[in-house]
């Protein structure tokens, strides 16, 4: 069966969206940099160790952002003006987080106020990212305007599962402004918590 031109306008704008969340990644691994200095290359490998953290912890949050964004690209069935403007939205603050989890890793090894101001920095990144991910499911799913026919009961799901996001990114900067690891290891839960699949077509 042949697609029809509004499914070819979905198909590029999540190709397009691809390309972003490929790039943002491949820019978490070029900011990885050892540091200066008379130390041996094994000190200057152990010493990076914050660049992995934060790394790591980017890494699968943009690729589980990635797999949400796919899924959620299932459930809709035609694009328009506003669905292009708000996914544009939502992958400016992806191609963003490169920049705050560099900051992350800078300040990381070092203890006082630049390690918790780099800390709220990048998880206040990810109320922005949410912020985003709300404004294009709510141009998608208002009264399901775009949602593909037999599909309502998945996007519904999608609509509660994204209630949290926000909320929950927020306590997360709060809690950075007092606990550095604590705030870290919340965001690496929330990152698994977005990789439960939801908005399953039954």
């Amino acid at each position: 069966m042949a697609s029809t031109p509004e499914q070819n306008d979905t198909a590029r704008l999540e190709a397009f969206s691809d390309g972003v969340f490929a790039i943002a990644i491949t820019l978490l691994v070029l900011e990885i940099r050892l540091p200066g200095g008379n130390a041996t290359l094994a000190q200057k490998l152990l010493a990076t160790w914050p660049s992995y953290v934060g790394y790591v912890i980017s890494f699968v949050t943009i690729g589980i952002m990635w797999a949400n964004h796919h899924a959620i690209f299932r459930l809709i069935g035609r694009t328009t003006h506003g669905l292009i403007v708000g996914n544009l939205l939502l992958l400016l603050t992806v191609a963003f987080l490169p920049f705050p989890t560099t900051v992350l890793a800078d300040h990381l090894r070092h203890g006082g106020g630049d390690q918790r101001t780099a800390t709220v920095f990048y998880s206040a990144t990810f109320i922005v990212i949410a912020i985003g991910f709300q404004l294009l499911w709510q141009v998608a799913s208002y009264n399901n305007r775009l949602i593909a026919p037999g599909c309502e009961d998945a996007a519904a799901e999608v609509s509660r599962s994204y209630r949290y996001g926000i909320p929950a990114y927020t306590f997360t900067t709060i809690v950075a402004a007092f606990s550095v690891p604590t705030c870290l290891a919340l965001v690496g839960a929330m990152a698994l918590y977005w990789l439960i699949p939801r908005g399953r077509v039954r």
